[in-house]
């Protein structure tokens, strides 16, 4: 597994550079999902395939930016899933973006995940790591060093609510409505990575991303996104939930499949699914 730490750390530092000096703009392609794909994806995205293709130990990798799974080792042991440069548009307006992985035996599905990183890269880069518990480590000077160890309290103070809010169901606004009025914070910038960030180091809070009207399954992709998300939230004593089950219970029928997503400390958790269990 060290080597694909080390491999994530290497591909980090130059997706790094490249956000500091590469293009902003808009390329001419679309991904399997019909966004427009910035240059800065596309960049990224070779970057990690790049870097991934020289570890023997991958059987194969599959990118939110690709169509299909690429096969690179037939002996090899891990799978992984990423998404190369989570929230890219925000790169433009200078917020805080992140790369996902996944680590997956087996197959590409929630029961096989093993552990999972993420990347933030905002005035500091620091990667987290989750295996067996999760761990922050901060670029210094070209390297990882190791910061600490992430585990939520059982209740936040913070609500990050994702989504097209005039397209939510009555009830996923009242609970939303409810947190606020319970004196939770607003913390939501529109990217993933450093929003689930925030509630892990601040302790808790719920992030949430439902199906509505005009995508029923989410648009959080599982394999990229939610699942190893839902991994690093468990083993930092939280939960993630897709409103009735656990997110890492939701099954995978294509690559590219998406899920409405919660992610929490438990007290926030527990309140989606008495909410979503009376309404579901």
């Amino acid at each position: 597994m060290q080597d694909i730490i080390k491999a994530i750390e290497e591909a980090s530092i130059k997706i790094k550079e490249l956000i500091e000096t590469g293009d902003t703009a808009k390329s001419e392609q679309e991904n399997s999902t019909g966004d427009t794909q910035l240059k800065l994806d596309i960049a990224s995205d070779v970057i990690i395939e790049d870097i991934f293709k020289t570890i023997p130990r991958i059987k194969a990798i599959v990118s939110e930016e690709q169509e299909e799974i690429v096969n690179l080792n037939k002996d090899g042991e891990y799978l992984i899933a990423y998404d190369p440069l989570d929230g890219s548009s925000l790169v433009d307006v200078n917020l805080s973006v992140g790369s996902i992985y996944g680590i997956y035996k087996d197959n590409f599905d929630a029961k096989s995940i093993i552990a999972s990183v993420y990347v933030v890269f905002g005035p500091r880069v620091e990667m987290v790591v989750a295996i067996d518990d999760v761990k922050m480590y901060r670029l210094k000077k070209g390297k990882f060093e190791f910061i600490q160890t992430i585990v939520l309290n059982e209740k936040g103070n913070l609500n990050a609510p994702g989504s097209t809010q005039n397209c939510w169901a009555p009830f996923h606004k009242e609970l939303i409505d409810d947190i606020f009025n319970d004196g939770y914070r607003l913390r939501y910038s529109g990217g993933m990575v450093p929003d689930l960030h925030q509630i892990l180091l601040k302790g808790g809070g719920l992030f949430s991303y439902p199906g509505t009207t005009d995508r029923p399954k989410g648009k959080l992709r599982q394999l990229f996104e939610v699942f190893p998300f839902a991994y690093t939230y468990e083993k930092a004593n939280g939960q993630a939930v897709d409103g009735f089950k656990r997110a890492l219970e939701v099954e995978t029928t294509h690559i590219h499949d998406t899920t409405p997503c919660f992610f929490g400390s438990n007290t926030e958790i527990n309140r989606v699914l008495e909410v979503y269990k009376k309404n579901g």
